[in-house]
């Protein structure tokens, strides 16, 4: 697996390209009827203004760039990329498109189209989760193999990943864009789901992200914790790098003699990268 996936998180350019393609390869013309949508793709939500406006050029110009679609076993071809565009042809009452047809395994159909998307800011910070969820759970990727192939970093997959614990409420109104995906992530610090809630309703209604985590400060202490002195400087400066290094909440606390080191992990595979990445750096 680890050969198929070494090339794709560099760019979609060669992969649109409409003429002098990989292997000679051009565009051909094909019946939309021909064509079906990828039913695994990540994108889920397709805006209906921007559909319209779209169509509404490819009456005027035709679509001028080629799907990407792979053969099917049970006969004519899958979107592997160019959903949006299959959409608004049928929108525009087209009965053709051009397109590129090529071999391709599932793993890397769901690896395109996580990346044409990803690439294009066309995914919701839930729908861009659940693509990585499914490169690991379907094709047994790890993190750091999603990251690589996607394009983005190892921290970044992971807090992605993290917004998959939300309460469904939660989510809905992340993929609404309701609540942004710093504001997800926070709500996550909070020691309950009543009080998540509360501050979700409280972001909704256009709290910051700062003032989220200000919420989630105060609902995380404890009056032992306020009573006690200020944190060491130097345990403040750590925190702050370890959280920029790591992706992840830290916390240092102690005296100037003794202390406590606290990292947050997000499931089994996450905690084994992060004790292999500290093993590697010991």
């Amino acid at each position: 697996m680890a050969g198929k996936k070494g090339g794709l998180g560099k760019g979609l350019d060669a992969i649109f390209a409409e003429n002098d393609l990989e292997g000679g390869q051009t565009s051909v013309t094909l019946s939309l009827d021909e064509i079906e949508p990828n039913r695994g793709q990540p994108r889920r939500e397709f805006n209906e203004e921007a559909l319209q406006e779209l169509a509404e050029s490819i009456r005027q110009h035709g679509v001028l760039q080629p799907l990407l679609v792979r053969p099917i076993f049970s006969g004519g071809y899958q979107i592997v990329a160019g959903e949006r565009r299959w959409r608004a042809a049928r929108l525009a009452e087209l009965k053709e498109v051009p397109a590129v047809v090529r071999e391709m395994s599932d793993s890397e159909v769901m690896q395109l189209a996580l990346i044409e998307n990803l690439q294009r800011e066309d995914l919701n910070p839930l729908e861009e989760a659940q693509g990585y969820q499914s490169l690991i759970e379907t094709y047994g990727m790890t993190q750091e193999e999603v990251a690589n192939t996607v394009g983005k970093s190892r921290p970044a997959v992971a807090n992605a990943l993290r917004l998959l614990n939300l309460p469904e409420e939660v989510r809905g109104m992340v993929e609404k864009g309701i609540l942004s995906a710093g504001h997800a992530r926070t709500l996550l610090s909070f020691p309950s789901r009543a009080l998540m809630m509360e501050a979700a309703k409280a972001a909704a209604e256009g709290a910051s992200v700062r003032e989220i985590e200000k919420m989630a400060q105060r609902a995380n202490s404890t009056p032992k914790a306020k009573k006690s002195s200020s944190k060491i400087k130097f345990y403040e400066e750590t925190e702050l790098a370890l959280r920029e290094s790591l992706g992840r909440k830290v916390n240092v606390t102690g005296s100037s003699k003794r202390g406590m080191l606290q990292i947050e992990f997000y499931g089994q595979d996450d905690l084994t990268e992060l004790i292999r990445r500290i093993h590697d750096n010991t």
